[in-house]
């Protein structure tokens, strides 16, 4: 069994891979993203960019119609609730119900950002996603893989909050997070 460290590694060179073009790094990221799910063994704070660290405010992204986009235009100035995620993850779905809830009840407080990652997904696919399901907030396309790499994400579900400094206040990944008790961190 992989370790947390030796998972992160692998999905690291296979985000690269897969940025340069390699389709037999995107089944092999595939898979250790499903294996990542399916053990069930990341919750909170094992992986990923840790807390009380200060996220790079300019790793560029796009947003769903193709316009550059970063979160230095937020960060540090209010808190942050960033979901990594994509139309196909099974933990997205099953945190998406709680995700719309948290949105309405933090709405005008916190600002919601949603990062999707690129693989096995088109912005295009993304944007009738969110329309269809009502998701609120900032939407962005991780084309190159910017954002995923600036925030050490290891896998879809990741979420981090940031407070008003900009400090990570919280990070988690899987469906079962609690997404109010990680908001109410940042204040």
């Amino acid at each position: 069994m992989m370790n947390n460290r030796s998972l992160n590694d692998t999905l690291a060179y296979n985000r690269r891979a897969v940025r340069h073009g390699g389709a037999v790094a995107c089944l092999a990221l595939s898979a250790l993203l499903l294996i990542s799910l399916l053990s069930h063994r990341a919750s909170a704070q094992e992986s990923g960019i840790p807390i009380g660290s200060t996220p790079l405010a300019t790793a560029a992204a796009e947003t769903l119609d193709g316009m550059p986009a970063d979160l230095s235009a937020w960060i540090g100035k209010e808190p942050i609730f960033i979901e990594f995620w994509a139309t196909w993850c099974p933990n997205c779905r099953e945190l998406e119900p709680q995700l719309l809830a948290v949105q309405k009840q933090f709405a005008g407080r916190v600002r919601f950002v949603g990062v999707a990652v690129s693989v096995n997904q088109s912005a295009a696919l993304v944007k009738r996603y969110v329309e269809q399901h009502g998701l609120q907030g900032e939407q962005l396309y991780d084309r190159k893989g910017f954002l995923t790499d600036a925030y050490d994400v290891p896998a879809t579900s990741y979420v981090v909050v940031l407070n008003a400094k900009g400090v990570v206040v919280y990070t988690g990944t899987g469906g079962k997070q609690n997404l109010a008790a990680a908001i109410a961190k940042a204040f």
